[in-house]
């Protein structure tokens, strides 16, 4: 199994360390193809990207990108907000992405408290006392997921059930109806291989991304492989190994829409 692209990497200007040149050079070393930008969103209070910093971001990817000779898209990993499916990437700030992923995060400003409370706090909570939230928290967030995909383009759900609780299953079986990919995280674990097992009878297509937050990481598989050794999830749903790449929806989406 060889990574073709790893879609989920940080900059400074959010909470990674390394800059966009030295993800891309470390992406094009390690023999990958493409490499996306994936900040945290807007809403997040602590380290999100923000608005006025995306022209700058833009410029810095544009010559990193002649610089090294590698594809680097650039996207935002956005926080998911509320029950209602809110994502921070608004349809005005989708012309200036290549690439759409969301998740679940601890400090974005949340629609309401209720949101908070659900999608945050309780999650948080019982993952602390390492035991799974109350059914009705799980529910709350499944439909979170849910609502997400059915409302916007969004290629990648990043590390799913990492510190929240849902209905994977369901998750991805929206996922596979309205072309979203799901992730194999390689820098947290997020699901058992049963799980990943689990996700792939659905027809869900994964992607393996590193999430990395440093240089060196770029273009990590090692837990993925670990899930992979022990499950039965085919390599051919893997859409970005092996010299494959997958078909996004934001890019249609945006050729249909905007």
């Amino acid at each position: 199994m060889i990574l073709t692209a790893d879609y989920h990497t940080h900059t400074p200007y959010s909470d990674g360390n390394d800059s966009v040149y030295k993800n891309a050079l470390a992406a094009k070393e390690k023999g990958l193809k493409a490499i996306g930008i994936t900040d945290h969103g807007f809403s997040h209070i602590f380290f999100g990207l923000r608005r006025k910093q995306v022209s700058a971001q833009k410029e810095e990817i544009k010559q990193a990108e002649s610089q090294i000779g590698i594809k680097i898209l650039h996207g935002m990993e956005s926080n998911l907000l509320s029950i209602d499916g809110e994502t921070d990437m608004l349809i005005s700030d989708m012309p200036n992405f290549d690439i759409y992923i969301c998740g679940i995060h601890e400090a974005p400003r949340y629609k309401t408290f209720k949101d908070q409370r659900n999608l945050f706090f309780r999650n948080w909570l019982a993952y602390k006392k390492e035991r799974k939230p109350k059914q009705e928290v799980i529910d709350y967030t499944t439909k979170a997921y849910i609502n997400a995909i059915k409302k916007n383009p969004i290629d990648i759900l990043a590390h799913i059930n990492f510190r929240c609780c849902c209905d994977i299953v369901e998750v991805a079986k929206c996922c596979a109806d309205y072309g979203t990919y799901m992730e194999i995280n390689t820098k947290k674990y997020h699901v058992s291989a049963d799980e990943l097992n689990a996700m792939a009878n659905t027809g869900v297509r994964f992607v393996i991304d590193s999430d990395a937050h440093t240089a060196d990481r770029v273009g990590d598989t090692k837990i993925a492989e670990e899930l992979l050794s022990t499950g039965c999830v085919p390599l051919e749903q893997i859409d970005n190994i092996d010299g494959r790449f997958p078909v996004f929806r934001f890019a249609e989406y945006k050729q249909r829409n905007l």
